[in-house]
């Protein structure tokens, strides 16, 4: 199982492999440990791979599945295929402009089917990936983001960029 995150201790983003087998994760930029927690990631067994309970970054059990994928990027795909069909209407070229708008929507299915999925924290926006680690967890919620995010707001931290 591996983590992206940002350090609690200087906000750079960390990554790290292999957390199951580590008590601690540290920071390479300012040295900060966060020890695990007991009972966040349950051992593997004989016919299921380790098992992730909670958030092991903040005491989180809020955790959603979405795809391991930029999301600027996703939207910057749209709006290019969008910017160019506008300039193929403006030319009145009709089949160039929906064969434009058909190349990005298959682009996107292509990619919905291609990119793997990952778990995401609510709270913190720690990114989890491996085998199973998507099993147990349901997809994004917006009430859930939103109560999180309206305690990030009251305690004057930085909502998580993950969400």
């Amino acid at each position: 199982m591996n983590i992206v995150y940002s350090c609690p201790g200087c906000g750079g983003p960390t990554a790290a492999a292999a957390i199951e087998t580590r008590p601690i994760l540290s920071c390479p930029r300012c040295s900060r440990s966060i020890s695990l927690p007991e009972g966040a990631i349950l051992p593997a067994t004989a016919t299921e791979p380790p098992r992730l309970t909670r958030c092991v970054v903040c005491p989180s059990t809020e955790l959603f599945v979405r795809k391991n994928f930029p999301q600027r990027l996703g939207v910057g795909i749209v709006v290019v295929g969008f910017a160019a069909s506008c300039v193929a209407w403006a030319y009145r070229e009709l089949f160039l402009t929906f064969g434009i708008l058909f190349a990005t929507a298959a682009i996107d299915v292509v990619l919905y089917f291609l990119v793997p999925e990952c778990l995401t924290c609510y709270r913190c926006g720690a990114r989890y990936t491996g085998p199973g680690i998507t099993d147990r967890f349901g997809g994004f919620n917006l009430e859930t983001h939103e109560k999180h995010r309206q305690q990030a707001a009251r305690q004057g931290r930085p909502a998580s960029a993950g969400s």
